[in-house]
């Protein structure tokens, strides 16, 4: 036995260590992306198959197994298709590169201030006055196939455009608004809606196209109600809603001040969001 034990340790480099230990790290970040989406339900489901095939393999149960395993074969080929949104969120994410200057990169702490002050100004008087409002906040990837979809303005943002933008009757009111770093890039833009059924019925269809360009990049969308002038925040396929200016404001100078992780994971800004909204609806 010490002898076995001795050939073990004798033949362990630092490379099997660096080896085990890419792997490891590989699997758990697989497995949190796979929690934080609907393929957790279905990945439940392949494991019991597989244990099914293997247990019909032990107790010789030739016809169950000749039928797992054609299943387990065109599964391979569905879970394709089916976790087709989340396979391009994972790669998005991988291409992320960190040496890409980011958006925000050169607007100084002042900027940040005015511009965040703004449209901050700008979403209180669309809340007060219940104006229907939706603006995207562009961040790591890049929604030029979104902006195609609209009018390009590449204006200066300020709350008289806000204003007009989003103006009842305006010809531009009912798409979304683009912002890319300290301009206005577009808008009138058309956002993919999510297919997400959990969802509320309540949430009409600029909800539903708030969180949907959140599950296809790691933009940051703040929502007004045009009904009852509720404010509200989506990102990475998550809504928080019954905000306050002073949460809005933060979050925005976070993004300025890039001081929000670059993979859109907000999560403990959105359990703030979540312990607020529960209150403020309560």
């Amino acid at each position: 036995m010490s002898e076995m034990v001795s050939n073990i340790v004798s033949g362990f480099r630092i490379t099997d260590v660096i080896d085990v230990a890419i792997v490891a790290f590989v699997v758990y970040k697989i497995l949190c992306f796979i929690k934080e989406t609907r393929a957790v339900q279905l990945v439940k489901g392949l494991l019991f198959l597989v244990a099914a095939t293997f247990a019909s393999q032990v107790f010789n149960l030739h016809t169950l197994n000749w039928i797992l395993e054609g299943t387990l074969t065109l599964g391979v080929i569905a879970l394709i298709i089916v976790f087709q949104p989340e396979l391009r969120r994972g790669l998005e994410y991988i291409g992320r590169s960190k040496f890409i200057k980011k958006q925000f990169g050169e607007i100084n702490k002042d900027r940040a201030k005015q511009i965040t002050s703004t449209i901050i100004r700008a979403v209180d008087f669309f809340s007060t006055n219940k104006i229907g409002a939706l603006i995207v906040m562009e961040r790591e990837t890049s929604l030029t196939d979104i902006i195609e979809s609209g009018t390009k303005l590449d204006a200066e943002i300020s709350e008289e455009l806000l204003g007009a933008i989003f103006y009842e009757g305006a010809p531009l009111h009912d798409g979304a608004m683009i912002v890319r770093g300290d301009r206005v890039i577009a808008a009138g833009c058309v956002l993919p809606l999510t297919q997400n059924r959990t969802l509320s019925k309540d949430l009409g269809t600029r909800h539903r196209a708030g969180i949907g360009i959140t599950e296809h990049s790691d933009a940051i969308v703040l929502i007004i109600s045009e009904e009852t002038g509720i404010i509200s925040l989506a990102t990475d396929g998550q809504l928080s809603r019954f905000l306050d200016l002073k949460t809005v404001e933060k979050t925005l100078l976070s993004i300025y001040l890039n001081q929000l992780p670059a993979d859109g994971n907000v999560g403990f800004l959105l359990k703030l969001f979540r312990r607020r909204g529960k209150t403020n609806e309560e």
